[in-house]
């Protein structure tokens, strides 16, 4: 009786869960509330396909940089079945046909022009060491590209440099065109011609100017300087940005001017030549962008 008068009387406000039958009882009279307890715990990070498919709850995530986006069938290359017995030499066959089918219907489905891009796209990825926004970034303005048909009678990987490049600009990332084109081997002059295409045909691209700060931490790693002469480069440049001598003026070369002088305050003993090996600026127009830097300086 008292029993009873305590499970109509609980309101159930101390509630326990019980992680391994997904039960949610009562603590104060052990009444069954749920027992379809919702984990809320991350996904399994598993990268292997095989350890991925035996232990994640859901599926791959959705990724524009697949041709398919992530969203194709898997039939596991295996021969035995859900309790572990080895399949008949029938269902074998069977198994083996239906795989082929589904790869074959993948390949016919998925437009030839996204596996062959974006398998360049990971190779770029690789070479120019882009992060994961970057790369998602440029598989959805190839795929702008694609949808306005200004791939007909171009090169795929000459378009796909010139999204590359898109992208970089307008996540801030700094990777220039001269970088583009080593990492794909492909001429300079080609990249920027699908550059104006795509800026002219594309709305939603807005791509700002680099600015020369960013390459600063690029060049003195490269050149390896102190963090004092680091810090003094972007004072120069703070003070050649308020005086309007960078404007108009190739971001790299005054990143490269500010650390040379940065250098030459500090005493640190690194040449001319180079800072202009690392940063990729003739040392002409690097003495060019010292000069003016110093005679703003002494007014």
């Amino acid at each position: 009786m008292i029993t009873e008068r305590l499970d109509k009387t609980c309101v159930h406000f101390l509630k326990v869960t019980d992680a391994m039958t997904g039960e949610i009882t009562c603590g104060n009279c052990g009444v069954v509330l749920s027992d379809r307890a919702i984990d809320f715990g991350p996904e399994n990070a598993a990268q292997a396909t095989d350890e991925y498919q035996s232990s994640a709850r859901t599926g791959q995530k959705i990724s524009l940089k697949m041709a398919d986006m992530g969203l194709s069938t898997l039939i596991q290359a295996q021969d035995r079945d859900s309790s572990g017995k080895l399949l008949s030499g029938y269902n074998k066959q069977s198994f083996h046909r239906l795989r082929m089918w589904d790869r074959n219907s993948r390949s016919a489905l998925t437009k030839q022009s996204y596996i062959k891009a974006f398998t360049f796209l990971d190779g770029m990825r690789s070479k120019l060491g882009l992060p994961e926004h970057v790369v998602e970034k440029s598989a959805y303005l190839f795929r702008k590209v694609e949808q306005k048909k200004l791939l007909a009678g171009r090169s795929n990987q000459s378009m796909l440099c010139g999204v590359v490049y898109i992208a970089c600009r307008i996540t801030d990332t700094p990777r220039t065109l001269n970088d583009i084109a080593d990492a794909a081997g492909i001429k300079k002059k080609v990249i920027q011609r699908v550059y104006r295409l795509l800026s002219a045909n594309l709305d939603d691209v807005q791509s700002s100017s680099y600015s020369p700060t960013e390459f600063i931490e690029r060049i003195s790693s490269e050149v390896m300087v102190s963090e004092k002469t680091k810090r003094d480069a972007r004072k120069i440049l703070e003070f050649g940005r308020k005086r309007g001598i960078t404007s108009g003026k190739h971001p790299m070369s005054m990143a490269a001017a500010a650390v040379y002088l940065a250098i030459q305050d500090n005493h640190e003993k690194v040449s001319q030549t180079r800072i202009a090996q690392a940063s990729g600026i003739s040392a002409v127009t690097i003495r060019n962008r010292v000069k003016e830097l110093e005679i703003f300086q002494r007014k």
